[in-house]
């Protein structure tokens, strides 16, 4: 969407506005403002004097939300495509982002007319039901989804109903009300004190699930990922890296072992590893990244990488685009080609425990953990490669993982390469973590069962809220 519509003193305005709103966001601990942040934003944006400067005003927004969300991108495409000019690609990211959320406010405010109050309604049920595109399809780009923003209270703990996207519902749902509140209508914003009031007090009284404990070995390794891409090492060598952690805590037979995604480059290399475990194993294009059980003489089950990263192991419409990334392509010196997602999520059966595996990226696509606990998964296994991140991407993976341990009620224990690595309950709260340097630790976790709501009915509540906040869009136009 571009923004002519938008002089430049507007243009920062919204850019200010959402920036304001990035910084309720993790890895900051400011989410009980998000609402609050919010509200400016649908206020200003909402009393466009036109459809297309409400959509430009929402293009500028959304692009500040996101630049200042994912600043550490820049970096790491300039570090992925080796040189520094190829980061600015990521300003390219934060417009085609902004361009979504133009065109959700470009179509809610001409369903809108000029009722400033069913703008703010239709926009906030609008960008609910946008967050939840964004988990779909070629550009699906969970960053940044609002319902994070309440990790920090005790209302995430709604995330068992309806997962993330009710959180963001709560949020935005809460700024609309404040909007109207601010133009003289006490109503809405009566009811969401009533629904915060029941949130937090869901929040509360959630206790830890109780079920057999167990034991496992994880560990934070600090291998160069795009020097591992460059060096002409072997497998081996690379893998000796990855056990080396290991060796500074004792293993106890038969308590498994969980290594970090590509940890294991080459198949052949499966029976030097400690005992029985689960396993990052990276197999030739198109197969990619896998998690495998190996129950110390063979591989028993296996399950591929479901969502691969986005202009990292996937590369967006390829073929259609084929001019354009050759073009890349010339100026990097190597093929960009793109890795198979999943057709098929396993589970992995070990010494009488389901385990359920996902790798890396696709610990922040909620669908991916809810399948995988849905199939019976009794404790979540996150094995990530997280030297692809920078500055606030590191924090923000593993604080967005924390919410699959509450959407589902498992644990989540997370084996990582540069990351955090770290054991979480089914409440969210990290129990031992890792975060800096080379080592391994020994992880109590307790072996869970059961259904959440979330886990019956998906995204429905979140959904179902977001048809309430345009239908309350469209009594305010008719009123108006």
């Amino acid at each position: 969407m571009p923004p002519r519509t938008a002089r430049l003193p507007d243009a920062l305005t919204c850019l200010v506005l959402g920036a304001a709103l990035a910084l309720t966001l993790p890895p900051l601990q400011t989410g009980a403002l998000s609402a609050v942040a919010l509200a400016a934003l649908l206020w200003h944006v909402a009393h466009g004097r036109d459809t297309r400067q409400v959509a430009g005003r929402m293009f500028w927004a959304a692009s500040g939300l996101c630049a200042v969300h994912l600043w550490w991108l820049s970096a790491f495409l300039g570090t992925l495509f080796q040189t520094p000019v190829l980061g600015l690609l990521a300003l390219a990211l934060f417009a085609l982002e902004g361009s979504f959320y133009a065109l959700m406010a470009l179509v809610a405010a001409r369903l809108a007319g000029s009722s400033v109050l069913a703008r703010v309604w239709l926009l906030a049920g609008g960008w609910v039901l946008l967050e939840a595109l964004r988990f779909l399809g070629p550009f699906a780009f969970p960053w940044p989804t609002l319902g994070y923003s309440l990790l920090p209270t005790p209302m995430i703990q709604i995330a068992d109903l309806g997962g993330v996207l009710l959180a963001s519902a709560l949020v935005t749902a809460t700024a609309a009300a404040l909007v109207t509140f601010w133009r003289h209508r006490a109503a809405p914003l009566w009811v969401m004190a009533v629904l915060w009031v029941a949130a937090l007090a869901y929040g509360v009284t959630r206790t830890a699930g109780e079920g057999p404990t167990r034991q496992a070995i994880v560990e934070r390794s600090t291998v160069d990922v795009f020097s591992k891409a460059a060096e002409n090492r072997s497998a081996q060598d690379f893998f000796d890296v990855y056990l080396r952690p290991l060796k500074q805590v004792p293993l106890p037979e038969g308590v498994p072992v969980f290594l970090p995604e590509t940890a294991v480059l080459d198949e052949s290399l499966l029976p030097q590893v400690p005992g029985p475990g689960i396993y990052g194993l990276y197999t030739p294009l198109p197969k990619g990244n896998k998690a495998v059980a190996w129950d110390g003489q063979q591989i028993t089950a296996q399950s591929d990488k479901a969502r691969p990263v986005p202009f990292g192991e996937f590369f967006p419409l390829h073929s259609t685009l084929r001019p354009v990334w050759r073009l890349i392509e010339n100026a990097v010196g190597f093929s960009l080609d793109s890795l198979s997602p999943a057709q098929t999520l396993n589970i992995l059966p070990l010494s009488g425990v389901n385990y359920g595996a996902y790798i890396c990226y696709d610990s922040v696509f909620p669908w991916v953990a809810r399948q995988l606990t849905n199939k019976g998964a009794n404790v979540l296994v996150n094995i990530s490669n997280d030297g692809w991140y920078a500055g606030w991407g590191v924090q923000q993976h593993f604080m967005m993982g924390r919410v699959r341990a509450i959407e589902n009620r498992r644990w989540v224990l997370r084996s990582v390469n540069q990351g955090i690595a770290a054991s979480i309950d089914d409440l969210g709260r990290p129990r031992r973590t890792l975060g800096r340097g080379e080592g391994a630790m020994q992880v109590s976790f307790r072996e869970l069962r059961g259904a959440t709501i979330y886990n019956r009915v998906g995204d429905f509540p979140a959904l179902l809220a977001a048809g309430l906040m345009l239908l309350l869009g469209f009594m305010y136009r008719r009123t108006a």
